[in-house]
């Protein structure tokens, strides 16, 4: 159910917009930023590589979006990093945990990190749409 949605934003956009799932997505070790990105949404026409800037979603595990918060602020560091070593510095980091029914938004600006004060459902996806689509509109 997440795909779908995902796909979408790379439709509707008016820029590129590539999706990668399940791709490594290493930027600090040290710090522990290592891993698999559940989602990833980049600002490129290519679906080869993911470059800068990038917005990150996580799947949240055991229907639970509340439990996926923390690791989608770490994929937002990650993403900070990973955009600033490009040499692409966004004001703003944007995420997103879902069970692919229940969506929760996050944003990072510096160190500090914000979480919606509302979860969107499914039966709202123009709102969910319109959401994911603001990171590629700046």
């Amino acid at each position: 159910m997440i795909a779908p949605i995902l796909a979408d934003v790379r439709q509707q956009s008016k820029h590129p917009v590539s999706l990668f799932s399940g791709s490594s997505f290493n930027v600090d070790a040290e710090r522990g930023l290592i891993g698999f990105c559940d989602f990833i949404l980049s600002q490129s026409g290519e679906q080869i590589d993911v470059t800068a800037p990038v917005v990150t979603i996580v799947e949240a595990k055991n229907e639970s979006v509340i439990g996926g918060l923390g690791q989608c602020i770490a994929s937002m560091v990650a993403a900070q990093i990973f955009n600033q070593r490009s040499g692409i510095v966004r004001e703003t980091i944007y995420g997103a945990v879902t069970s692919g029914t229940n969506w929760r938004f996050l944003k990072l600006v510096e160190t500090r990190a914000w979480v919606d004060d509302r979860e969107y459902f499914i039966n709202e996806v123009d709102q969910i749409l319109g959401i994911l689509l603001l990171p590629f509109q700046l």
